[in-house]
């Protein structure tokens, strides 16, 4: 088995391992710059599995910013027959795609 870990950023929590490109939500930093992850719920190293409570301490995460963007349109759509009401809404997601640089 190979290294992974669990990470939680912008309330979603995600299982990464190191190189996978992955869409989370907006973080503030600049393309190409690097950030920390954020809380480490737990690690693996290919062949033990430590699991925080709630976090596992001295584990980390570092993520490469590859670049921002917005995700697809979804639409919210009501309607109330024979009552004359209807009420649509849009909404894109600001994401930003990142590569998982290192797991320590």
């Amino acid at each position: 088995m190979e290294a992974y870990a669990v990470v939680e950023t912008g309330g979603k929590q995600y299982r990464v391992i190191p190189g996978m490109k992955l869409e989370v939500e907006l973080l503030s930093a600049e393309p190409g710059q690097d950030v920390d992850a954020g809380p480490v719920l737990a690690l693996s190293d290919g062949t033990e599995l430590k699991i925080g409570t709630p976090v596992v301490k001295d584990a980390k995460v570092v993520f490469t910013v590859v670049e921002h963007k917005r995700g697809e349109k979804v639409i919210n759509f009501k309607k109330k027959r024979r009552k004359g009401y209807e009420r649509k809404v849009g909404h894109r997601q600001e994401l930003t795609v990142v590569t998982v640089k290192s797991i320590a």
